[in-house]
């Protein structure tokens, strides 16, 4: 996927929930474009450079970590504001970056088809995923729990309350994975999780489950009706996607994380997005090696 791509437009994408104020450079925060950078000929990082353009896949319907709004050109959230730091470190400025909706069930293809060349989609890591695709990081660390139907919040307090009933995730997210075989829940699948939620509040299912930052969300876009439950019951740790093998390019991944860790950038990302949504910025996470 590494060669010249059309430059998309950029432009200030504002949430419906306000989650996300505007820098002057079109995102959440000000990120430095690294200037006269200089990469190894042959590497990933060095080929993205020289093009000038990197295609990234995030999520278009979690507010405040991927997402679109009506009407807008360009997401807007945590993860897209991690994507501007890496990019940037690169040397490639925000009209150079060509943003790819993506699923939860089409990031490992994507990366394997190099249809994006890297993803920053609440992509929690795991040793399934990295036998398929690189996962540096993590950037960030949440935790599972429930969204539910404002009458329903007395019957549905947590993870346990989950035996036989209908409970909405995205199709290939851990999970539902974790609710259904731990939980036994009865897991109903959509593609995206604003599925999900128009299930929830249609009375198709009884819940959904996702990361509890991106239900805080939802549930902030319709208090009166729907609210998060329960306390954490997983530990999901974002990463980075990129092409399987890349030993060099997670190197540059996670040396870039860090600087924004010991930089105070991951901090404002985090606060010009999450953290508008009531969230308390949490101490940066320790990066796994890469192998």
């Amino acid at each position: 996927m590494r060669h010249v791509r059309t430059r998309g437009l950029i432009a200030c994408a504002a949430l419906s929930l306000t989650l996300a104020g505007c820098g002057e450079d079109g995102g959440a925060v000000d990120v430095e474009v690294a200037e006269e950078v200089s990469f190894e000929e042959g590497t990933t990082m060095a080929e993205l450079n020289e093009a000038g353009e990197i295609t990234i896949g995030v999520k278009y319907d979690q507010p405040g970590v991927g997402y679109l709004a009506p009407g807008d050109d360009v997401p807007s959230g945590f993860d897209v504001e991690i994507a501007r730091i890496i990019a940037a470190a690169l040397g490639i400025p925000d009209d150079g970056i060509e943003w790819k909706e993506t699923v939860s069930d089409n990031r490992e293809p994507f990366l394997e088809q190099e249809t994006v060349d890297m993803v920053a989609a609440s992509y929690s890591i795991t040793p399934e995923r990295r036998q398929i695709v690189g996962q540096a990081g993590p950037y960030y660390v949440t935790g599972q729990q429930l969204l539910v139907r404002e009458e329903d919040k007395e019957t549905i307090t947590g993870p346990d309350d989950l035996e036989g009933v209908k409970v909405c995730s995205v199709t290939g997210s851990t999970s539902i994975e974790t609710v259904t075989d731990e939980y036994g829940a009865e897991p109903v699948p959509f593609d995206t999780y604003s599925d999900c939620v128009t299930q929830l509040t249609n009375g198709s299912v009884d819940a959904v489950t996702t990361d509890g930052a991106i239900l805080l969300g939802y549930a902030a876009q319709a208090p009166d009706e729907l609210e998060v439950v329960g306390e954490e019951f997983s530990e999901e740790r974002y990463g980075i996607g990129y092409s399987k093998g890349d030993t060099e390019f997670c190197q540059f991944l996670n040396d870039t994380l860090e600087k924004s860790f010991e930089d105070g950038t991951w901090a404002e990302a985090f606060e010009a997005t999450l953290g508008e949504s009531g969230v308390a910025t949490p101490e940066p996470p320790e990066l796994d090696p890469c192998e």
